[in-house]
């Protein structure tokens, strides 16, 4: 595998890079036709090309089957559309907004549900932003602003800055979080620079990492990531259960402790959105329920997520985790419960008289 100095967006950079064989050509570059490929070259020295499996390559490298398409499957499957009052905003819940400055992202995640719109769709002028930003100025309401896109550490510090003063003289504006791959795909972007663009707002601010592999986790980017912890920034993670990637106990156990390692809190495990093209990393709701079923008791409290489901449409998240509590009805005048503990052994609580 010859190492690759720059983003490798064309198939024939691809296929120079070991990442794909060259009898694939003409699909791959179908499937460049229909969404955007990058792939940098921290990703790609993360690629195992030997392994026609590989959990990192599965998740970059670009597949013929993301051109077959299901009739359930959506070009907007959470509905952003649907709850965005200007361009750049999606306002679904109550307390707290999206603000999407940017449409591009360092690297490309195959399975993403913006796939239809992030790498093609045009990044917010100087004018959309201050209409977005005037949108969170005229709501009280919200208290938290979300950076996303896109990923919004593709900014240079200067831009990322301002943004984050604009947001800072908000006054009900109490909490910012951005979301990022960064940390993961192009770790030497995490300059101190960026850093200080992060904080610069003095408002509380938190980073939400997005990985799905433990291997994702290398010495350089929990090397980058510490420097934004380090910083005073708290980090949280999100991931998405990928069927070839993480839906299997030891993959997803090894990936939850390594974030803790890195002093980033378990925080969201996304079932796969209904985006097209997108079925083949797609689990069964079931197994993400057994999945979390095998992380509880046996792994650490800090080590668990909150698997989650977006409703399609746009009805916001739901936890679909186990259900461990069953009310097994009214006795002796109290109502009665069984409870399963980790080892899926029933309890009656309150306990029962012996």
């Amino acid at each position: 595998m010859r190492p690759a100095r720059r983003t490798l967006r064309r198939t024939d950079e691809l296929i120079a890079a070991g990442l794909l064989p060259r009898e694939r050509r003409t699909e791959i570059e179908q499937v460049a036709a229909s969404y955007a490929v990058a792939v940098t070259p921290d990703i790609a020295e993360l690629v195992n090309v030997a392994d026609p499996h590989d959990p990192i390559a599965r998740q970059f490298v670009p597949d013929p089957a993301e051109l077959e398409t299901h009739p359930i499957e959506n070009a907007d499957p959470i509905g952003d559309a649907a709850h965005s009052p200007v361009p750049g905003i999606v306002h679904r819940y109550p307390d707290r907004v999206l603000l999407k400055p940017v449409q591009v992202c360092a690297a490309y995640c195959r399975f993403c549900f913006r796939r239809e719109r992030v790498g093609r769709g045009h990044s917010l002028s100087a004018g959309e932003l201050e209409q977005a930003l005037d949108y969170i100025r005229a709501h009280s309401e919200i208290w938290e602003v979300i950076l996303t896109g896109g990923d919004p550490l593709v900014l240079s510090p200067r831009r990322l800055a301002a943004i984050m003063r604009s947001l800072a003289a908000i006054e009900h504006v109490k909490v910012i979080r951005v979301h990022t791959r960064l940390p993961v795909v192009a770790p030497g972007r995490i300059t101190p620079a960026l850093v200080h663009a992060v904080k610069s707002s003095g408002k509380a601010t938190y980073v939400a990492l997005h990985a799905n592999h433990a291997r994702e986790l290398s010495e350089k980017a929990r090397a980058a990531c510490a420097r934004l912890i380090d910083a005073g920034i708290p980090m949280l993670s999100q991931t998405v259960l990928l069927r070839g990637v993480n839906d299997d106990a030891a993959a997803l156990a090894a990936l939850m402790r390594a974030f803790v390692e890195c002093r980033i809190k378990p925080y969201y495990l996304h079932h796969a959105d209904l985006a097209p093209g997108t079925a083949h990393w797609r689990t069964d709701i079931a197994d993400g329920q057994a999945l979390m079923r095998a992380l509880r008791g046996r792994l650490s409290g800090l080590c668990q997520p909150t698997y989650v489901l977006d409703i399609p449409g746009g009805a916001g998240k739901s936890p679909i985790g186990p259900n461990y509590l069953v009310n097994i009805g009214p006795a002796d005048g109290a109502t009665r419960y069984q409870v399963e503990d980790f080892t899926g052994r029933g309890h009656a609580y309150p306990p029962l008289e012996t």
